[in-house]
């Protein structure tokens, strides 16, 4: 054997070593059986449809975010109207976007549009139809759109976080659908999940607000009676349980008053952890942490309202009311009798980071992992199947090219699968699929070059110079249908979602192995063949 045919050679050897590696890894050796098998198991990841799970389809209210934006700037204009002693009778959100600024005493007029131009360049402020003195401020188009994109840029990221904090193997969690707000998300192997799908819909909106009215209500509408029948626009009504509540007495459904805008949300939050109670034996509490901005506003915010209640709202309820004893900066607590796995779990959804809008269940689907065997056993009797007809029929039609061509597809599969081994890829039934039709393509490959080659021995060519010009002139044909195959495979990964995502992955890993191993190895067999055949003559 030639030095450079050696070389080859061992370089197909190396290349198969990586691959069995990459499936099996090193296993023990009095452990040997098993360790394979538990380590081929453990490197080949497989999907949702294969292995069972949940699926998921989400839909971020973003126009919650767009109304808290409102908000904010309501109760920022009240203080730079105060500061600026601009004189007016009422200013109130009319919608979600809109905030009217009711009769601005007339010589001020023009220093509270110039004002408003100059601090709120997101807000455009004109007459109020209907209000000689009035002024409706309004949220600009780009703003709104603005906030829409970044509510649904912030929940994608935030429900990954916190799904990959329960570590899940390989989830997805993706924008869905065509501009309807919607997130996919993909649970595969999930072994508990409810578990997954609370730590996803408590949405960690955490809120601190201060307690309008001493005493709870028992309903909505005594609580709706005691201000005449309509709140104030600065307040909002949420349910929550009693404080009056306690471990001998059962929690009693209340209603309270707190002020609409909130002095601490979730985003201002550096860190949550769930701690033992001290008030409550048995139960579990989350202190938290502010961040230093927060803590600037929270201290005087304490400071002011010392004797008060602060009522702690998650997910627009309340959760507990504490008295404010004294100035609190930058840390706090929540109380809501929680057991211990319910006081991580909240610690982990804050943690996480907070959905900047709640979140509604458009679809909900599980995959049970029988399901997911029978689409393996389906789907690997169908490579099988499709393989042994593939090799039967090239090694009837091609005789020993047949064998060639055999080696050479059995060696595509292992560095299909040690790819998908180490790069973290996960198999769907697509992928499998996919592999199905790399079998396709690789024996489309070999039968280019086994017929280019019976041209030239038609032609009277010498084996040596037929199998060397059958490969070179294949090669073109060869590397343009591979060439646009992948090209149409990337496009499916980029725009694609999760399981047609899988089978272009898997086609186009394919697709590459199968170039290296119908021209290279392929070639390395015939030119190995060839140089024995003389040695055999003689």
């Amino acid at each position: 054997m030639n030095s450079n045919l050696k070389w080859k050679a061992i370089f197909i050897l190396g290349v198969i070593l990586v691959c069995v590696v990459g499936l099996v890894g090193i296993p023990d050796a009095p452990k040997s059986l098993s360790a394979i098998r538990s380590n081929f198991a453990s490197r080949i990841k497989l999907g949702l449809d294969l292995q069972g799970g949940t699926h998921l389809i989400l839909q971020v209210q973003v126009q919650e975010a767009v109304s808290q934006e409102t908000d904010q700037t309501l109760d920022h204009l009240k203080t730079t109207f105060r500061d600026k002693t601009i004189r007016y009778d009422e200013i109130r959100k009319l919608s979600d976007t809109q905030i009217l600024v009711h009769n601005i005493a007339t010589e001020q007029a023009g220093t509270a549009r110039n004002l408003i131009s100059d601090q709120f360049p997101d807000w455009t402020i004109a007459p109020a139809p209907g209000e000689p003195s009035g002024y409706l401020v309004t949220m600009s188009a780009s703003r709104i759109a603005n906030i829409q994109q970044q509510t649904m840029d912030q929940a994608e990221e935030t429900i990954r976080r916190r799904i990959d904090a329960l570590g899940l193997t390989e989830p997805l969690v993706a924008p869905y659908g065509q501009g309807e707000n919607e997130i996919i998300v993909e649970l595969p192997g999930e072994g508990d999940p409810n578990r997954a799908k609370s730590v996803i819909q408590a949405g960690g909106q955490l809120e601190l607000h201060l307690v309008l009215d001493n005493t709870p209500y028992s309903s909505e509408a005594a609580a709706q009676a005691a201000h005449g029948g309509v709140m104030p626009p600065n307040a909002q009504l949420v349910q929550g349980k009693s404080s009056a509540a306690s471990s001998s007495q059962p929690a009693v459904e209340s209603w309270y008053v707190i002020d609409r805008v909130p002095v601490v949300t979730g985003r201002d939050l550096r860190s949550a952890t769930a701690v033992r109670s001290t008030k409550n034996v048995g139960f579990y509490d989350v202190d938290f942490t502010l961040s230093t901005e927060a803590g600037r506003r929270f201290g005087p915010f304490t400071e002011q309202n010392i004797g008060k209640e602060l009522g702690i709202v998650l997910e627009h309820r309340l959760q507990t009311a504490p008295v404010i004893n004294g100035r609190i900066d930058d840390t706090g607590v929540i109380e809501g009798q929680f057991g211990e796995q319910e006081a991580n779990d909240l610690g982990l959804v804050l943690r996480s980071g907070a959905l900047p809008a709640s979140i509604k269940y458009l679809e909900e689907r599980t995959v049970g992992p029988s399901l997911g065997a029978d689409s393996i056993r389906h789907g690997v009797q169908a490579s099988i199947v499709s393989l042994l007809v593939v090799m039967v029929f090239m090694v009837v039609y091609y005789r020993l090219s047949g064998v060639n061509a055999v080696i050479a597809l059995v060696l595509n599969l292992v560095i299909l699968l040690a790819a998908l081994a180490y790069f973290g890829a996960v198999l769907t039934l697509p992928g499998i699929a996919g592999v199905i039709l790399t079998i396709g393509m690789g024996v489309d490959s070999n039968v280019l070059i086994f017929e280019r080659i019976r041209e030239e021995v038609r032609a009277s060519k010498a084996p040596v110079s037929a199998v060397d010009l059958g490969f070179k002139r294949a090669f073109l044909t060869i590397i343009d249908t591979h060439v646009t195959t992948i090209v149409s495979a990337a496009f499916l990964f980029v725009f694609g979602t999760g399981p047609v995502r899988g089978f272009a992955v898997s086609l186009a890993v394919g697709l590459l192995a199968n170039l290296f191993t119908s021209v290279y190895v392929s070639r390395v067999i015939f030119d190995w063949h060839l140089f024995k055949m003389p040695r055999e003559a003689e």
